[in-house]
């Protein structure tokens, strides 16, 4: 969807600068609550709750950056009827008095996957789920932010100046709390616009979809969370690996136990720094780049016991360089492994990318890349009649919706019957698929043979 800001004066065409009248800003417009953080003022929030009507608008606020926990420190609430709320979950633990309160309602937040786990977390659960920023993604919307969204669409503007700030100080400042409940102040209402231009341009069914998705989805365990760590590439080998492995695990440790970001005690830099250079004294360990805070001399004998480990480690005991995985393998090296499978995957992206740029909705959401790259690396064996179902069944089993399914299956299914053009390999040996995925060794032939 075009931003309705968007100069329409013509190519060449000289245009006087005019200045721009900043929008007026946001304002509450029943005052701003007292926060509630005792038993009396929660039953009092539950009853004014219960007492409402229509949809829910939702929002959390933690404390990124700055404590290990990603728990809610703030909730704000409005329903029309009820007014806004802010709660205090730190005081309560659980709110499921207020999760029955809001019985069937539609929930509205905006970034939702942000939120849900904390408010699950205190027993907060939604059955229906409205989220504005990725209902403004599907619509095609450049910018999702909300605070460029309540602008664009409502004609206001929202300061965003304690976007980043410690939530879990206590007393919270005014001005944070207004911050806050000016969050949800217009999300009910901004809600019904974008619900209607779903419905306008036909996407409601997959917002919907999608919707239910974030309520559905349960994200899995990583694997080896250590080898997040940013710079890990840098690690010299296997023993590398193992020190960064056991100081990511005792810095995780200390951070849980005193509540802050691991980033704080020591950044991730120092970790592979002091994994390269395994020091074996306190003096050596400090002298390492980003041993220089409190955290770091304080807890300095843990660190050095932790590189002690490692260093100790037997070779079988090792963690591997690259962790196995069923994913396809890099797309730059698909016309090298399998040029077929890289000309399936051209012809589909193609057909993709022109699909999302008539419908107005980015790619990433039409289908996750992953998915596409899975289909196409082992596309499923099936004859050209059934490939179309056999590539819906597949995508399904991903974790695809219903309604990326129906766009994009039949691309794909395309793609594998007919892949069109097949690039040439680099001259040497190389493995082919034929288009049903099945290997076949070309020898050491030359390209174009």
């Amino acid at each position: 969807m075009p931003d309705p800001t968007t100069d329409e004066s013509s190519p060449g065409e000289t245009t006087p600068a005019e200045p721009v009248e900043p929008a007026p800003l946001l304002t509450l417009r029943d005052g701003l609550p007292t926060i509630t953080d005792d038993p009396g003022g929660l039953r009092t929030v539950v009853e004014r709750v219960a007492s409402g009507t229509g949809p829910v608008a939702l929002d959390a606020e933690r404390a990124s950056g700055y404590r290990y926990s990603p728990r809610a420190y703030l909730i704000q609430l409005r329903r029309e009827g009820s007014g806004t709320a802010l709660v205090d979950p730190i005081a309560y633990g659980d709110l499921s008095d207020l999760d029955a309160a809001f019985g069937g309602a539609e929930w509205i937040l905006h970034a939702a996957s942000q939120d849900l786990a904390c408010l699950r977390e205190v027993g907060l659960v939604p059955r229906r789920l409205f989220d504005t920023e990725l209902a403004a993604r599907l619509l095609g919307y450049p910018r999702v932010g909300l605070a460029t969204l309540v602008e664009v669409i409502m004609g206001r503007s929202m300061r965003k100046e304690h976007s980043a700030v410690d939530w879990s100080r206590r007393p919270l400042p005014q001005p944070w709390l207004e911050y806050a409940a000016l969050d949800v102040e217009v999300l009910i209402e901004l809600r019904d616009i974008i619900g209607d231009q779903l419905v306008k341009t036909g996407k409601d069914t997959w917002a919907a979809e999608e919707f239910q998705h974030l309520i559905d989805h349960v994200p899995p365990p990583r694997q080896d969370p250590w080898r997040r760590t940013s710079g890990i590439h840098k690690a010299k080998g296997r023993r590398g690996l193992a020190a960064v492995r056991e100081l990511w695990i005792v810095r995780d440790r200390i951070a849980e136990e005193r509540d802050t970001t691991p980033g704080r005690l020591i950044p991730d830099s120092a970790l592979i720094a002091a994994a390269n250079a395994m020091p074996t004294a306190r003096t050596s360990l400090l002298d390492t780049p980003g041993f220089h805070g409190r955290g770091a001399r304080r807890f300095a004998d843990q660190w050095l016991a932790a590189i002690d480990r490692a260093r100790k480690l037997r070779d079988s005991e090792l963690p591997p360089l690259t962790i196995r995985t069923d994913a396809p393998p890099q797309q730059r090296i698909w016309v090298e492994r399998d040029p077929v499978a890289a000309a399936r995957l051209a012809k589909a992206r193609e057909a993709i990318n022109a699909f999302a740029e008539e419908h107005e909705v980015p790619v990433e959401n039409l289908l996750t890349p992953d998915y596409l790259r899975r289909v196409l690396w082992r596309p499923p064996d099936a004859g050209a009649a059934e490939m179309e179902d056999a590539v819906a069944r597949e995508l399904g089993d991903l974790g695809a919706r219903p309604w990326q399914i129906a766009i994009t299956a039949p691309i794909l299914a395309e793609a594998i019957v007919d892949p069109g053009e097949i690039p040439q390999p680099p001259p040497g040996r190389s493995r082919h698929r034929d288009r049903n995925g099945r290997e076949a060794d070309h020898g050491d032939q030359p390209a174009g043979t």
